[in-house]
């Protein structure tokens, strides 16, 4: 590949960590004046519908009855990760939620080890512990404080989210799976089961939504779902799987610039030192769990990325 093409890939890719660091503002302010299930609902039918398209325009693989099978399974854990993380945006800040949910770079090793019985370097354990640390300075304000419901409904979701992408890897490892198909029926589970959830209040907010939250939704449907999913795929089918999770990986820091520049919110001097503390630890863990992988097999980057953006 060509320096031109590798830088071309690269800025592609810190896009797709960009987008996804916005999308906690952007589901923060969607928040304060749509219910969540109606938010996630005309989130992912519109990211169904486009990916239907791209389905029909593009590959148009059959999909086979286990391959429906496993994206439903992992659509189920999927709508159960966005729905505390949203709710979870909508109690704490955009900073706060984007520096949270990151933790699952950390925890996802954690529960690959549990799950495969596998050991985990040492270093992922002390990166993880610093991130911890991170997040206690985070919420404490700017002295000791206890954490909002906000905050610890984000930590369940870094914990659920977890558990997804092990899942993840777990049913599709092997398999020779169409990650475009499997993210369509995921996307379709999630759609079918916030729509269902509150039906009244979806066919209510049709007529009642304003330009800015059409907005709101399209860009969480579009940019944060599709668009990512789309860039993500091709790009890391051209460079490497590590050099694709460290560029991804600075999602976090995304989020707390947007979220301090065009949110308005504000960190105290311990929220900096915890913030700091997190994106260390994330850091540090990012790279020991490439390391570890690339001692093992190659490292597997799945549709379903460990951030992936609210």
């Amino acid at each position: 590949m060509s320096f031109l093409s590798t830088h071309k890939v690269d800025l592609l890719l810190l896009l797709v960590a960009i987008v996804w660091g916005s999308s906690y503002l952007a589901a923060k302010s969607l928040t304060d004046t749509v219910d969540v299930t109606v938010i996630l609902a005309f989130r992912f039918l519109i990211t169904t519908i486009a990916l239907a398209g791209t389905w029909l325009i593009w590959k148009r693989r059959r999909f086979s009855r286990r391959e429906g099978l496993v994206g439903a399974v992992l659509g189920l854990t999927q709508a159960a990760v966005l729905i505390l993380e949203t709710y979870g945006i909508a109690g704490t800040s955009a900073t706060n939620a984007g520096l949270i949910i990151s933790l699952v770079i950390v925890f996802t090793p954690i529960t690959e080890s549990i799950a495969f019985r596998t050991k985990v370097p040492r270093q992922i354990f002390i990166a993880g512990v610093i991130a911890v640390v991170g997040v206690c300075l985070l919420v404490s304000g700017d002295g000791f404080a206890m954490p909002t419901l906000g905050d610890l409904l984000m930590l369940a979701a870094a914990i659920v989210r977890s558990a997804h992408v092990t899942a993840v890897s777990a049913l599709t490892k092997g398999r020779d799976y169409n990650p475009l198909n499997l993210t369509l029926i995921q996307s379709a589970v999630c759609a079918l089961l916030y729509t269902v959830a509150d039906h009244n209040a979806v066919l209510d907010a049709v007529g009642s939504f304003t330009g800015q939250e059409w907005l709101g939704v399209l860009y969480l449907g579009l940019a944060c779902s599709v668009f990512a999913f789309l860039v993500q795929t091709w790009a890391i089918q051209q460079t490497s799987a590590s050099r694709a999770s460290l560029l991804m990986g600075t999602e976090p820091i995304w989020a707390v610039l947007i979220g301090i520049t065009i949110g308005h919110d504000t960190l105290a001097l311990p929220g900096i030192a915890g913030a700091t503390l997190i994106v260390t630890g994330l850091y540090l863990g990012l790279r020991a769990e490439t390391r570890h992988r690339t001692t093992q097999t190659p490292p597997l980057l799945h549709p379903t990325n460990p951030t992936g953006g609210a």
